[in-house]
């Protein structure tokens, strides 16, 4: 067995020298450098800013749009409110009982003097029906209330126009001294007082 195994080593030997010869006759071969595209590159990132700028202008203005129609509404909102307020006073007005009141006697209505009630199903009057009087003297609206004194103070008479600018003189004479300068400025302002008077 020694010999077959002597036979089989030195076939292998003569393949892997044949081998190893086969891999020496291979040699590396450099790596080309390819490189890239740079237009498909910047023309990706311009449109992607030019979509990003446009889509933020769409959206600013929609947004300006949406805060001019809600200034519109509130505007509108406010108006309603108001008119709304504005018919509540005058309903309220017209359901007033004094109005009510009013309105039925300038129709020429007058107060019962006497209630009856009819039984529709017994055929009965219940009450006694008494004709009404045509002025029944009631008031609707309250007296005025009487105003006290201090809110209406007897009226005040005024001196007429030609003493009161005497008696302006007279007091301003006074008042500037028994000196040349105070009696001239004194005599200048009546003079300008009497001018503006006429």
């Amino acid at each position: 067995m020694s010999e077959a195994r002597a036979v089989q080593f030195r076939n292998r030997v003569p393949r892997l020298a044949e081998a190893a010869v086969q891999r020496a006759r291979l040699s590396v071969v450099p790596r080309q450098q390819t490189r890239a595209a740079r237009v498909p590159f910047v023309t990706l990132v311009t449109l992607l800013l030019v979509g990003g700028v446009v889509g933020l202008l769409l959206f600013n203005t929609s947004m300006q749009q949406a805060s001019f129609a809600a200034t519109a509404l509130e505007g509108q909102a406010t108006n309603l409110s108001a008119r709304e307020q504005t018919l509540q006073l005058e309903l309220d007005r017209l359901r007033d009982p004094q109005a009510v009141a009013e309105k039925a006697r300038s129709l020429g209505m007058v107060e019962s003097a006497g209630t009856a009630f009819l039984m529709l199903g017994e055929d009965k009057v219940v009450g006694k029906a008494v004709p009404a009087p045509p002025d029944s003297g009631t008031r609707i609206q309250p007296p005025a209330p009487d105003k006290p004194a201090a809110l209406d103070p007897p009226p005040v008479k005024a001196p007429p126009a030609k003493n009161r600018q005497h008696q302006q003189n007279n007091q301003q004479q006074n008042q500037q001294g028994d000196g040349q300068q105070g009696n001239q400025q004194g005599n200048q302002q009546g003079n300008r007082q009497q001018r503006s008077g006429r």
